[in-house]
């Protein structure tokens, strides 16, 4: 989920400001406090590119561990198979957009 903290701060990278509940006091005396609209605009702007990598977030939960990896490559043989052919079914259960 993206907010308007997200937003701030990928809109104006180390201004300075305070927020307080959805209340916000411009302190910064270089950067230009954005508008609202500006604001709102980033937040779905932010919250689309999280949607979008839904998949990478369910295939890295779904991989095999660094460890089952490492065993895979050491074994070699049908150890190191049924790893590709798990990688594949992740991929498979969770495609790119």
């Amino acid at each position: 989920m993206t907010d308007k903290v997200a937003a701030l701060q990928a809109l104006t990278p180390n201004a300075q400001w305070v927020l307080r509940g959805d209340e916000l006091e411009w302190l910064d005396e270089v950067q230009t406090q954005p508008t609202d609209s500006a604001i709102e605009a980033k937040i779905v702007e932010l919250q689309s590119q999280y949607d979008a990598a839904a998949y990478a977030r369910s295939r890295a939960a779904a991989y095999p561990s660094i460890q089952d990896c490492i065993h895979a490559l050491l074994d070699g043989g049908d150890t190191l198979t049924d790893l590709q052919a798990l990688r594949t079914a992740v991929k498979a259960a969770n495609p790119k957009p």
